[in-house]
């Protein structure tokens, strides 16, 4: 069994977009409009996670410069921000090596695959994942 600190710590990195499945229909799930749907469907989002323990700093940034970042204690409520600027209060779970979260409208996973960062939102029985490469 790995040391549990060590699976938290192995999130640490910067990571870009390699791929994505089920990207429209959980998009137009959650109501997107089209042109929002069409922007979002090939950017090469980076992924930038910082670790100190359970304190997690996890940025997004898109094409343009708009970055979307949540500060979070794992097993602690936190204030969280969606893709679209709206605020909530969540908190985030381990269970097993992967990161959880109830967002709003969606179920969040992330866990690290070799050196990928995968993704998993789910909403309505759409399961959308999107796999990052590390960059550093």
């Amino acid at each position: 069994v790995p040391d549990p600190s060590s699976i938290i710590m192995a999130f640490s990195g910067k990571y870009e977009v390699a791929s994505q499945e089920n990207y429209d229909e959980f998009m137009k799930v959650l109501k997107y409009p089209a042109d929002t749907i069409e922007k979002g469907r090939n950017a090469k989002v980076i992924t930038e996670v910082t670790q100190n323990g359970n304190n997690f700093t996890w940025s997004q940034v898109y094409p343009g410069g708009k970055t979307m970042k949540n500060t979070f204690v794992i097993g602690q409520e936190s204030e969280m921000e969606t893709m679209d600027g709206k605020k909530f209060k969540a908190t985030v779970k381990m269970e097993g090596n992967k990161i959880v979260c109830d967002f709003p409208n969606y179920h969040h996973t992330s866990e690290i695959d070799g050196a990928n960062l995968v993704e998993t939102s789910t909403c309505s029985g759409v399961a959308y994942k999107r796999i990052s490469k590390k960059l550093a």
